[in-house]
């Protein structure tokens, strides 16, 4: 049995969200509002702006998100990916299309990604359908990526299971050596079945810590009528 001072006794874990020495980047008088929403589309100025507030705080790798997907049979899966790309379209990720998130949007293309920025107290939630982009953004994207990330990707089924670390590094030296080595020069193609996706919002929520769990959240939604904003109970 636990004891009250069990360090692992999740019920009496506690963040003080919103509290005068918070760590946050709001500060205790800034309470997130419907009026903080600029831009066409409604969400992209205080996206934006909280992505630079991200950047200034040092957060942890800003443009990790935590995509989730159903596949074929209704069962959900979550993994955090990087965002590369955001326009007025959407949100961009690159992935393998075999994966098992490649694999079930196929199935479902829909979308949940949520940037978790905790240590500053927000987060942002998007979600809507997916598609995948262009194979000019892929292409572009990938001579973007460094040579070692590339042959990696190429020697990678990703989500297939695989008998050993030895046996992953063994495959990754061969496709290396088919393309001059890690250190040549020699171009490394785009794998057939790897590319970009793009979350294209018809909502993105913005999530605010606040003292005594009534924290702020305000969301846009797309509607027939174009965006509109509203906020939500906590």
């Amino acid at each position: 049995m636990q004891s009250v001072s069990d360090p692992m006794d999740l019920t009496r874990m506690r963040v003080g969200y919103g509290a005068a020495d918070a760590t946050g980047a709001d500060g205790v008088a800034a309470d997130l509002d419907v009026s903080w929403l600029t831009g066409d589309p409604l969400w992209r100025g205080l996206f934006d702006r909280w992505l630079v507030d991200a950047l200034a705080f040092r957060v942890t790798e800003p443009n990790a998100m935590i995509v989730g997907t159903v596949d074929a049979d209704g069962r959900p899966a979550t993994r955090t990916v990087l965002c590369k790309g955001v326009t007025d379209a959407g949100f961009v990720f690159f992935t393998g299309y075999d994966s098992d998130k490649g694999r079930a949007l196929a199935a479902n293309p829909y979308a949940s990604a949520t940037f978790p920025w905790i240590a500053m107290e927000r987060q942002i939630t998007v979600r809507g359908p997916v598609v995948k982009v262009d194979p000019a953004e892929t292409e572009a994207y990938w001579k973007s990526r460094p040579r070692g990330s590339q042959l990696s990707a190429n020697a990678s089924a990703q989500s297939r299971p695989i008998e050993s670390r030895a046996a992953l590094e063994a495959a990754a030296e061969r496709v290396a050596q088919q393309h001059g080595g890690i250190e040549g020069t020699d171009p490394v193609p785009v794998p057939p079945r790897w590319g970009g996706y793009r979350i294209e919002p018809d909502s993105v929520e913005f999530w605010q810590g606040r003292a005594d769990r009534l924290h702020n959240r305000v969301r846009v939604v797309r509607g027939a009528a174009g965006w509109h904003a509203e906020r939500l109970q906590p």
